[in-house]
Formats: C-alpha cells, sequence, structure tokens
C-alpha cells in the first residue's frame, strides 16, 4: 500500500491553520482505503491509534514547551526510526523547520532510503521569524543579513528533498530565490458548506448591534501575537469608535502573548468582547457570518486559512499588503490592502472598507473561497506524492 507518513512539529492542539490542515487531511485519507497516511502527533505519551484502513495517528512522547505554548518537538532518532521501520514510508512530509528535517533526512537514509522527502512550508519563518523582528530592533540591513542566515539554514535542514510544498505564490517565488529545493504550489482548502453566509444568526447580530443597526461588528479568531496584528487593532480601536461616533462591536478568540492586553480591553470596553478559544468549528462559522467584515492583518501568511473561512461566511476583508492575505485580496477584489501598518491607517482601511459597497465585495468573497475545497487540495497533493515518489524509483502500479 502506498504509504505516507507526516511529521509535523507546529501541530498544537489550540494551534490555528498547521492544525486544521492536518485535521482535514486526516478526514481525507480516513475515507481512504489505497493509501495510507500516519500522522505522527507530539503527545505526552507514546501509542497508536488506527482510526481506519487509510489513517493511523501515532502519538509520540516529545518535550512540551514551557508556559501558554501547547508545542512539543520531536527530534530524537529514537523517536522517528521506530516510525520509519514500522511504515516504510514511500513519501515522507516535514511540516516544521528546526532540527527534524535533518534528524528525519538522516534516519531515512538508514532505513528507507527510496523514500520521497518532501517538506511543507507552513511558515516563512526567516521573514516572519527573523527578518522583521530583527529589523524592528536592529534596523533594515541587520534584518536583511539574519534572513540570509536563516534561508541558509533552511537550505542546510531541507538538503536533498525532493521538492518543497508552498500555499502562496510570493512565498514560492521567494523560496526558489533562495535555493530551496523545487516548490510545488499546493493550495489548502476551506470547507464551504460549514463556513458559509447561511451560518448568520440573526440573534447574535442582534446582541452584537446593541440596539444600534449601524454598530460596526468584527471578529477576530487569531493568535494574540504582534504579527497577527492584535496590538495593531487594539490601538486602532479608540480611532475608530470617535470616527465612527459609535464603538464596534468587537470579537476577540483565542490565546497567545497579547491575551492579558486582550482581556483588559473586554474589561474596559462594553463592546469588545473576548470569547476565549473556540474549538467548535461550527461556532466559529456562526460568528464570521453574524459580523460586518473579517480583518486579516498578517503580511505573513503561507495561505491564511482563516482569511478563506471568513470569506466563505462572505466577509469583505481587511489585507495586509504582502503574503496570502495580499494574495486573496487582490485577486479576490474583496477588500482593502491596508497599505501602512499603522492604528491610523487601520481606522481609515476599516471606514473605507465599511462604507464602501459592501454587499458586493461580500459576494466577491463568497464566490472566491468557493475556488478552494480541502478534497482538491489533498488529491492534487496526492498526484504530487505519487509522482515524486516514482520519479524515486517506486512503482505502485
Amino acid at each position: 500500500m502506498f504509504t505516507v507518513v507526516d511529521f509535523n512539529n507546529f501541530w498544537s492542539p489550540s494551534g490555528g491553520g498547521v492544525r486544521r490542515y492536518h485535521l482535514q487531511k486526516m478526514a481525507f485519507y480516513e475515507q481512504q482505503s489505497e493509501v495510507l497516511s500516519v500522522f505522527v502527533m507530539p503527545d505526552s505519551s507514546t501509542y497508536t491509534e488506527k482510526k481506519s484502513d487509510g489513517l493511523i495517528i501515532e502519538h509520540v512522547e516529545a518535550f512540551r514547551f514551557p508556559g501558554n505554548w501547547e508545542y512539543r518537538f520531536i527530534w530524537k532518532q529514537s523517536q522517528i526510526r521506530p516510525i520509519l521501520s514500522k511504515y516504510k514510508p514511500d513519501v515522507i512530509e516535514v511540516g516544521s523547520p528546526y532540527i527534524l528535517p535533518s534528524m528525519v533526512r538522516r534516519a531515512a537514509k538508514k532505513i528507507c532510503p527510496g523514500a520521497a522527502l518532501l517538506s511543507f512550508w507552513h511558515a516563512d519563518f526567516p521573514i516572519t521569524y527573523v527578518e522583521r523582528p530583527v529589523s524592528n530592533k536592529l534596523g533594515a540591513a541587520v534584518g536583511s543579513f539574519c534572513k540570509k542566515i536563516a534561508f541558509g539554514y533552511a537550505r542546510q535542514e531541507f538538503k536533498k528533498y525532493d521538492g518543497v510544498q508552498v500555499s502562496c505564490k510570493e512565498v514560492l517565488e521567494r523560496c526558489d530565490a533562495y535555493g530551496l529545493p523545487k516548490s510545488h504550489w499546493i493550495p489548502l482548502g476551506c470547507d464551504i458548506q460549514m463556513f458559509s453566509p447561511q451560518k448568520r444568526d440573526e440573534e447574535l447580530v442582534t446582541r452584537l448591534k446593541e440596539g444600534d443597526p449601524h454598530r460596526l461588528t468584527i471578529f477576530f479568531p487569531h493568535r494574540f501575537c504582534e504579527e497577527k496584528g492584535i496590538e495593531l487593532l487594539l490601538d486602532a480601536y479608540d480611532i475608530l469608535a470617535n470616527k465612527l461616533n459609535s464603538e464596534p462591536a468587537l470579537i476577540l478568540a483565542g490565546t497567545g502573548p497579547y491575551l492579558h492586553q486582550v482581556q483588559e480591553a473586554a474589561q474596559s470596553h462594553p463592546h469588545i468582547q473576548y470569547a476565549g478559544f473556540i474549538k467548535s468549528i461550527d461556532e466559529m462559522a456562526r460568528y464570521y457570518a453574524s459580523v460586518d467584515l473579517g480583518l486579516a492583518l498578517s503580511g505573513w501568511e503561507t495561505f491564511g486559512l482563516s482569511i478563506l473561512e471568513s470569506m466563505a461566511c462572505g466577509n469583505a476583508q481587511i489585507g495586509a499588503n504582502s503574503g496570502a492575505a495580499a494574495e486573496h485580496v487582490k485577486e479576490s477584489n474583496a477588500g482593502t490592502i491596508l497599505q501602512t501598518r499603522t492604528p491610523q491607517a487601520l481606522a481609515d482601511a476599516i471606514i473605507e472598507l465599511y462604507h464602501s459597497d459592501l454587499t458586493q465585495k461580500k459576494t466577491n468573497a463568497r464566490k472566491y473561497a468557493e475556488k478552494f475545497s480541502w478534497s482538491d487540495c489533498f488529491k492534487r497533493q496526492l498526484t504530487l506524492y505519487k509522482e515524486i515518489s516514482k520519479q524515486k524509483g517506486n512503482s505502485h502500479d
């Protein structure tokens, strides 16, 4: 049986896009009978969970990062080799770039040297986690230098890999430019049945408007960190309220380093609500479909699942001026690009979008989201797996 093994230290029980990718991928393969997908899940203990003939979850005891993080780190050969020996996969996918890719490559060389090695570029870390914060602290020149070092590290980690899967065209071009293994565009998906304007809850709309039918309503279900724009949004809130002569209803859902600031904002503003971490997909869809517009403020998204889900619910978007956010907003004609990352510029952009032909932009958003499906994503990916595996000399005909 054609077998694929997934390793990813970016998996987290409360994660966002990476967690959704793996949950959808597992759901896809659980219904398959001719392909076996094995997801290696970093966990608190080691055991095997067989979900179906097409899906097995191998739970592997792994180190948990301290603090509010729920990430665990697989890196030892003793964690990797037993999995590869057990399944002798045709394809191995590694979704995180730190240490794990080279450790998997070394184990595979000894145990299953014919396996195709692929990465998935879930995080554009040389830009997001290296260049941007270094530039903010030490200047653009130092940031650019550190970015080059980070891409050099990525080339070393993914050395001798057979390809890199990327979901954003801008990021794909950058990976190619910095000499990573050949890039392949694999756009992710969106459950357009679950995320739909039909999920609109009029009782929730009425509660959020609180007697003012013109009150702007916004749902922000992103990680509370600077990268996602939470600080920018909180700083823009009072400016926005003054310009609109009415406090917008802002629902914040999630967790992260800025959780304390979010909770403080919710306590000091009657129309800011902290909804906690929403695990229910149906509840997420209900909120998305019941507000006026969405915010995609991270300029470093590699696909932006939450952006597509918001758009599928009929939300026009304020998009960052780079990355997947810009790509989605520009290609859909369903929103406004935030050209300058300042609270004033964000407030102005929100007002501009809110006072535009919002009905048409909402329609555009839904039509654009309908182009993406998880089924198409994984069928396209499986075709890539088989093509590269065949190039390595493996045959399952």
